[in-house]
């Protein structure tokens, strides 16, 4: 193969400000690969918090411009073309992703995913199934992530035969609901207030039931009374519950309708009320925030991908090229898309 000496790489140069510049392509060092992008998908919320320049996690460090090269897209999947000095662990024409929670090595600065290439380094990377749809495969690290909530469920035998409820059916909902299912939960609800994210969980068989929380149906659901549980012609309230929305509106009804367990996988921007005193409306309630990653929450994600049980393609409406990367973060600010895909290796 003939290396190339260049690539397309997007880059954010300033406030509500992107554009594609031309980049070396990079070399791999010790225990480094260089990788192929297959396929890209945004994080809409870490996308939109960094170009709008807002603090994503921390509101006391500012986001400075210009953004590292391709950033900030990590949810990709891609193709190893070349293996540095000392990389072992895969091969040339190996699948992989970088799901997060596993060693970095060298702990390197690498550019993001927004590119034609980028290296790697071996340790912090999964393998994935070869040729298969790569949007299949690109947003396994948001998989990943979800995982980490989903195993802590698992270990406390809080799913399976179990009413679970996901307030939120954006990308993170969506997954969460599929795993729900796979580990074994007698029903599915979805709690979103977007109609067509509604249609699409429930034409996708991801949801049982979806409701809009503001509704007379979600107004009408049962409401947990200390130990006094109401019931609805569908049964009583969810027996275990994970917020996929982060806002407090969202938090607070699932608390409010949630038997046992509340798992909070949002980013948490706002207070809110639990009232879990002895004859409060949330006596007995568990809430747990999130746990973290770990090298099983990739491990679990490939292996679900594999085994057919969630389709991470779901969580993406849109494919446009890097070009087209503004529009991209208007259509997820307005909710007229889950995640978008870019092809930066594919002739806009």
């Amino acid at each position: 193969m003939t290396r190339q000496k260049s690539m397309r790489v997007l880059q954010i140069t300033g406030l509500e400000r992107a554009e594609l510049v031309e980049m070396p392509v990079p070399q791999p060092q010790r225990a480094e690969v260089l990788v192929k992008v297959l396929a890209v998908v945004t994080c809409n919320q870490y996308d939109l918090h960094i170009y709008h320049g807002r603090p994503m996690l921390d509101p006391t460090q500012p986001v400075v411009f210009p953004q590292p090269p391709g950033f900030p897209g990590h949810e990709w999947v891609g193709e190893v073309l070349e293996l540095g000095p000392g990389a072992t662990q895969l091969q040339v024409g190996d699948w992989i992703c970088v799901p997060g929670g596993r060693p970095r090595g060298t702990g390197r600065h690498y550019p993001g995913a927004y590119a034609q290439y980028r290296v790697v380094d071996e340790t912090a990377s999964i393998k994935v199934p070869k040729g298969i749809d790569p949007l299949k495969l690109a947003p396994l690290e948001m998989a990943a992530c979800v995982s980490a909530s989903i195993l802590e469920l698992k270990a406390m035998n809080a799913i399976e035969g179990r009413r679970a409820g996901v307030s939120g059916l954006g990308p993170a909902g969506l997954i969460a609901a599929q795993m729900l299912r796979a580990e074994g939960a007698d029903q599915v609800i979805g709690l979103e207030v977007s109609q067509p994210r509604r249609e699409h969980a429930l034409s996708s068989g991801v949801v049982d039931r979806a409701i809009h929380p503001r509704s007379e149906e979600g107004q009408a659901f049962p409401v947990r009374r200390g130990g006094d549980l109401g019931r609805d012609s569908h049964g009583g309230p969810i027996d275990v519950a994970i917020d996929c929305a982060g806002a407090k509106a969202s938090v607070q009804y699932l608390m409010d309708h949630t038997k046992d367990i509340v798992s909070l996988f949002a980013v948490q921007r706002e207070p809110y009320t639990f009232e879990g005193w002895f004859v409060g409306l949330h006596q007995g309630l568990k809430l747990f925030g999130y746990p973290g990653r770990d090298p099983a929450c990739g491990e679990y994600a490939v292996r679900r991908v594999r085994n057919g049980s969630i389709d991470l393609s779901l969580a993406v409406s849109h494919t446009m090229s890097l070009e087209e990367y503004d529009k991209a973060l208007e259509l997820m600010e307005s909710h007229r898309a889950l995640k978008v895909a870019f092809f930066p290796n594919e002739t806009p």
